[in-house]
């Protein structure tokens, strides 16, 4: 009997060690984008085109947007109609102001 609950721990622990959950996915999201702003900023600090340290930046942010996103969804997806419809016009206003002020500038 001891023996059945030490092996069932251990298949249990071993399965949660190769799962991706949520704070394994927060924290090696903000190590990429840290990366990516941190490469942005020793650009900047050296005079490259503005352009290339903003780009950084954009996709920095749209990684995160991506992953919130998909966090987002998976809660909003079994909830009624209006947080669907709250979770598009949000997202919607956020990929509008991503990409405006690229077109404007």
């Amino acid at each position: 009997m001891a023996n059945s609950s030490k092996s069932s721990k251990s298949s249990s622990s071993s399965s949660k060690r190769s799962s991706w959950g949520l704070n394994k996915i927060s924290f090696w999201t903000i190590v990429a984008v840290t990366v990516l702003y941190a490469i942005a900023l020793i650009l900047s600090a050296c005079g490259i085109n503005a352009t290339v340290v903003n780009a950084l930046q954009g996709l920095a942010t749209a990684i995160m947007i991506v992953i919130v996103a998909i966090l987002a969804w998976r809660y909003v997806r079994s909830k009624q109609m209006i947080w669907k419809v709250l979770y598009f016009v949000c997202l919607l206003i956020v990929i509008a102001g991503i990409i405006v002020p690229l077109v404007i500038s």
